[in-house]
């Protein structure tokens, strides 16, 4: 049988076709490397440089918006988690202190109804001690504290703390008001502070008008005390509670504008 020279054709072209499309190959990639070999250096490395660019730039912006995304979903996350947590503890704490003597009784845990009884034991003991019975047991029970070398101190600031929250101490107007101060360490800078006192001070020139005014400096309960005059003192349309508010938050609770107000 002879063979059909359709197929010796076929057989014969094959390989023709083969080597034909490597030499279309080989013949592009020689293009490019004749085009790249005709560019500049500089050229090169800008073409390099912009397909580097590219993929960098849609990695930057992909990263950022996942950066600013989680973010933003912490900002609003942590003042529920950390409220949540604060309250919880608290509620916990509280309720531990009568919460043994209901599993003594009753044999098992009643979550709140410790905390149910502190309050009522707090009432109590406000209620007490606004008898006469009740500050005449106080007065004794402070007597023999203050008779404590280390214990005095103690229970002194710890009292004096209590005493600007208490609504019976209207009187002491603890934080008067939120003022702003030149600093007096640094020249040029300021500082928020609240007036607590005013006093007079005695010289040859005559007697001078001074504040007492309590800067923090950690929180609020750790800070400086300085005796300013008015000149020295900047008032302002802030509240106490807004003032409060900015020291507690470091700073980032400060509104955009404050209003100087007129001397008084």
């Amino acid at each position: 049988m002879k063979a059909s020279p359709f197929s010796e054709r076929g057989q014969e072209l094959s390989p023709g076709s083969s080597a034909a499309g490597d030499r279309d190959v080989e013949h592009g990639g020689h293009e490019d490397s004749g085009l790249l070999a005709q560019m500049s250096p500089r050229s090169r490395a800008a073409a390099f440089r912009r397909t580097g660019s590219t993929t960098e730039a849609a990695q930057s912006i992909f990263s950022s918006y996942i950066s600013r995304r989680f973010m933003g979903g912490c900002a609003v996350l942590l003042p529920i988690v950390l409220t949540v947590w604060i309250i919880w503890t608290l509620l916990d704490f509280i309720d531990g202190f009568f919460s043994p003597l209901y599993n003594y009784l009753f044999g098992f845990h009643v979550f709140g109804l410790g905390f149910l009884t502190t309050l009522l034991f707090v009432f109590g003991v406000g209620v007490f001690t606004s008898t006469w019975l009740g500050s005449l047991t106080i007065g004794t029970g402070e007597y023999i504290i203050k008779r404590v070398p280390l214990v005095q101190h103690i229970y002194s600031a710890a009292k004096q703390v209590s005493a600007a929250v208490s609504p019976d101490n209207e009187a002491t107007n603890s934080f008067r008001e939120c003022v702003i101060i030149r600093h007096p360490r640094r020249d040029g800078e300021f500082a928020f502070a609240f007036i607590t006192g005013q006093t007079v001070l005695q010289t040859d020139e005559g007697e001078i008008t001074l504040y007492c005014c309590y800067m923090p400096t950690n929180h609020v309960y750790v800070g400086d005390i300085y005796l300013l005059q008015d000149k020295d003192i900047i008032r302002n349309n802030l509240s106490v509670r807004e003032g409060l508010e900015i020291v507690v938050s470091v700073g980032m609770a400060v509104p955009s504008k404050i209003v100087q107000m007129p001397k008084r």
